[in-house]
């Protein structure tokens, strides 16, 4: 099993009293498969995402990549964060370096790869994103749709276990989602074991090994995705479902 989420929980204290963000959530992702996250704005899955690379803290439950846990004390943060690619809504390139240098840049800092070893891995990344030719191009002269497969095939320049994608076209214009989530079938086909939180629900559909519905900070229903969006079980599902399908 690639991932392992259990009974994780995350509360914040406000002005109005304990907010719980996440309250008991557990799910499995296997080796290769792509788990659809799906539900309301607020419900929870970016922070899940976040607490999965460490970039939240949890208060209860555990997180366990390939069979080791990688949450609380005591964890390498830094060392788990080359296993985990995360793909946020804004693409976050840097401006002063083309589309090339921006997917050399962490293998050469962060694993110490040689210049040259970079560089022809980061042009057979650009490559399977479609963006060969944007080698030498700097983000501002991409669309948005092209900047975010620069920031996938950065994320990827690690050679992550695992991939999350936060809502990776929810910041695009409608004609440059397509390039998107075809450049992330292409990487389902290949076997990447991804979690992406989406309103893409073709996509989710269509690709998805399967689907996670959250609602208010919990998982209501999980299960394949013909047969979740087919026949959904919980109230909340069949809401959401009407209003996106």
């Amino acid at each position: 099993m690639s991932l392992k989420v259990d009974n994780l929980k995350v509360w914040y204290r406000t002005l109005r009293g304990e907010v719980r963000a996440l309250d008991g959530v557990s799910f499995t992702v296997a080796d290769g498969e792509l788990v659809g996250l799906a539900g309301e704005s607020g419900c929870g899955k970016s922070t899940l995402l976040r607490c999965v690379n460490a970039l939240e803290p949890i208060q209860g439950g555990t997180i366990s990549l390939q069979g080791k846990v990688v949450s609380g004390t005591g964890v390498n943060v830094d060392e788990h964060r080359r296993d985990v690619g995360i793909v946020f809504q804004s693409f976050n390139l840097f401006p002063h370096m083309t589309a090339l240098e921006n997917v050399c840049e962490a293998p050469c800092q962060v694993k110490k790869v040689s210049k040259d070893a970079a560089r022809t891995r980061a042009r057979e990344l650009l490559d399977q994103v479609g963006l060969a030719e944007k080698a030498d191009v700097y983000p501002a002269q991409l669309s948005g749709g092209q900047q975010q497969r620069v920031a996938i095939a950065r994320a990827l320049a690690m050679d992550p276990k695992l991939m999350l994608f936060d809502e990776p076209t929810s910041a695009l214009d409608p004609e440059l989602v397509g390039d998107v989530l075809e450049a992330m079938k292409q990487l389902a086909k290949n076997g990447m074991t991804m979690i992406v939180v989406t309103h893409e629900m073709g996509f989710a559909r269509e690709v998805g090994d399967q689907v996670v519905f959250m609602d208010q900070g919990v998982v209501v229903e999980k299960g394949v995705p013909t047969e979740v969006f087919a026949n959904p079980q919980h109230d909340r599902t069949k809401a959401f479902l009407s209003r996106i399908l």
